[in-house]
């Protein structure tokens, strides 16, 4: 799995028949400890409806094919998730906006 960006979205009128009505959305891996790029962006579909700018979980390649939308689609990176926190190393690096907070320990 890869931490991502939504940094953009790609619209196609002719693409094969089993992408008909799937979101494609452009993400770029982030760095979980600095959030600054880390790679080349890609195109990925979006399984959980996640919006530009939001933080997501991506995977790729044969698990891009795994998920109950792209079972026996030519995909090769799907969105899986939203973000709502990373914590690494103990520090909290990311926290989304509107999220329920934990539980105090």
């Amino acid at each position: 799995m890869n931490i991502c960006r939504v940094v953009g979205t790609v619209v196609s009128t002719n693409k094969d028949e089993k992408l008909v009505g799937m979101k494609l959305l452009v993400v770029r891996p982030l760095d979980p400890v600095t959030l600054e790029p880390d790679g080349k962006a890609m195109v990925a579909v979006d399984t959980v409806q996640a919006g530009k700018g939001e933080i997501v979980l991506t995977v790729g390649g044969s698990s891009a094919r795994q998920t109950k939308m792209t079972q026996n689609v030519p995909v090769d990176a799907a969105i899986i998730g939203v973000v709502d926190s990373i914590e690494v190393e103990g520090k909290t690096t990311f926290r989304k906006t509107g999220t329920i907070p934990e539980p105090e320990r």
